[in-house]
């Protein structure tokens, strides 16, 4: 009676097993890395949106809070700055102030915005307790930091105001409300990442930096003052 030899894998058979347990393998870490990046650029545009809706919503009770008023650039009694490398808004109770990120990369003098006496810290775009408005009188005075709320912070995807305007629309006489048209940028500061304007960021296959960092949002709202109830 003859014996039943066992018999084995050959060695084709191992070599397309281990052939598809690889491809298998890179598969799922493909996979993994694509999740991991798709959630990556969803924190960062996540972050983006949420500093400009607040941003935003700040502005619109400040104007709502506000008297009309002046935002002639240049004016002697214009509650509106612009600079270079950023600007002031001034809307009775509260004044904000901020460098634009290109000058917040370039330091030195290009900053506009800074401290009094010396105290550390980049502004980015800060909330100033300045009743009188005295930020955006003329000549132009520093910023005291105990009075300051920085709305912006650096983190990790280094945030900042990219630009900034605003203009009145209308102005009513008999109801004495104004309508404001306010626009600005809020973005990540990668200046590799980022095109010449600072108005997006550079498609992925441009190769600079890592694009699950960068994102770049505009946002436009209509303010009005002068509405005491404050709605």
């Amino acid at each position: 009676m003859s014996q039943i030899k066992p018999q084995g894998f050959t060695l084709v058979e191992l070599m397309l097993a281990m052939t598809f347990i690889s491809a298998l393998l890179i598969a799922i870490a493909m996979t993994t890395i694509q999740i991991s990046n798709i959630y990556t650029k969803g924190i960062t545009l996540r972050e983006v949106n949420q500093a400009g809706r607040t941003f935003s919503d700040d502005l619109k009770r400040g104007v709502a809070g506000s008297e009309p008023f002046d935002v002639t650039l240049g004016g002697a009694d214009s509650k509106y700055r612009q600079y270079d490398g950023g600007g002031r808004l001034c809307l009775g109770k509260y004044s904000y102030a901020w460098n634009f990120g290109e000058a917040i990369d370039a330091g030195g003098a290009l900053i506009e915005n800074q401290y009094a006496n010396g105290q550390a810290g980049v502004i980015r775009l800060v909330k100033v307790n300045d009743a009188g408005g005295n930020i955006c009188k003329m000549p132009k005075t520093d910023i005291i930091k105990n009075d300051s709320t920085e709305l912006l912070t650096e983190g990790d995807r280094d945030l900042v105001i990219h630009k900034f305007s605003i203009a009145r629309t209308q102005y009513d006489v008999v109801s004495g409300q104004a309508m404001y048209a306010i626009s600005f940028t809020v973005g990540t500061n990668d200046r590799e990442q980022l095109t010449t304007n600072d108005a997006s960021c550079r498609p992925p296959g441009d190769n600079v930096g890592n694009e699950d960092y960068c994102s770049v949002n505009q946002f436009d709202i209509i303010a009005r003052a002068g509405n005491q109830s404050g709605e």
